[in-house]
């Protein structure tokens, strides 16, 4: 079967953004408090925006993918975590705060579904226990070589990693992940990091308030999650075509916005947004 190649909108990135937004307390301005504030909408209080129906391939939609989580191997919940709010609330500040053109609705989709080949960016969220049948290892394959983009994310702990690890090797045996320099223009090419941001789900930053992130979350194997990993699989060109955020949880940062001020100021404003438009930057662009 003959797949077509991912065919990435048109962008230009106007100085990447309208305003880089790089201070908490500025971010936080335009921060919404959406559920606390009577608005009620059938997107949970997410605003909508229009697009032009005219030009689709201008579009960047985001595509979570739905897995059968089968357990036994690590843990980890499954596909729909942090399903719907963290895709609306993403793809929002996508829309606000870069010149880029967002589809207001996000998607689902399966590895095996032919639309796939239509998006150029997808997004699996904690796969401590995923297992991918035959036909999405070959799925996979064909769509990251073909041009897309993976990203991968929110799961803790060394058994967790291993089994995310083996389930890539199937569909890379030729090809290792590795530890994503700082210096990587991933880290800065809108926000400049400072350092590789760790996002605790919001549960364990409340119970992690002293102070030291590595406190926040914990590995049922007993691991030390202390330090957030970013690592990556390349194609031949050296194009980054799986990105793997490990003992950090980028999407809570994106669901929590509308619920509690201080975890949205520290870990939304400071590093789950701006890691994310990084990364979506990376993938839209190379």
């Amino acid at each position: 079967m003959n797949f077509r190649s991912i065919a990435r909108p048109s962008l230009r990135f106007a100085s990447i953004f309208l305003a880089v937004l790089v201070a908490g307390a500025a971010f936080a301005q335009r921060g919404r408090w959406w559920r606390g504030g009577g608005i009620t909408t059938d997107r949970n209080g997410v605003p909508n925006w229009e697009v032009d129906e005219n030009f689709p391939g201008d579009l960047f939609t985001f595509v979570r993918i739905k897995y059968d989580s089968y357990g036994g191997r690590g843990g980890g919940g499954g596909w729909a975590t942090d399903y719907r709010d963290s895709d609306l609330n993403f793809s929002l500040r996508l829309q606000q705060l870069t010149s880029m053109k967002v589809n207001p609705e996000p998607i689902v989709l399966e590895l095996t579904d032919e639309r796939l080949f239509d998006y150029p960016f997808i997004y699996i969220i904690e796969p401590g226990s995923l297992v991918f049948s035959q036909e999405e290892v070959d799925a996979l394959r064909r769509y990251c070589l073909n041009g897309g983009f993976l990203m991968v994310d929110d799961f803790w702990g060394d058994s967790q990693y291993e089994n995310m690890r083996r389930e890539l090797e199937r569909v890379f045996p030729d090809r290792q992940p590795f530890e994503v320099p700082l210096e990587h223009e991933i880290f800065h090419n809108v926000y400049d990091m400072k350092e590789k941001p760790q996002v605790p789900a919001i549960n364990a930053a409340r119970r992690g308030m002293s102070g030291q992130v590595g406190s926040w979350e914990y590995a049922n194997d007993g691991s030390d999650t202390s330090k957030a990993h970013y690592r990556a699989i390349v194609d031949d060109e050296g194009r980054i075509v799986v990105f793997i955020c490990h003992n950090t949880d980028l999407g809570d940062g994106w669901e929590r916005e509308g619920e509690n001020q201080w975890y949205f100021e520290e870990f939304s404003v400071k590093k789950a947004y701006p890691m994310g438009i990084n990364i979506v930057t990376y993938a839209m662009t190379h």
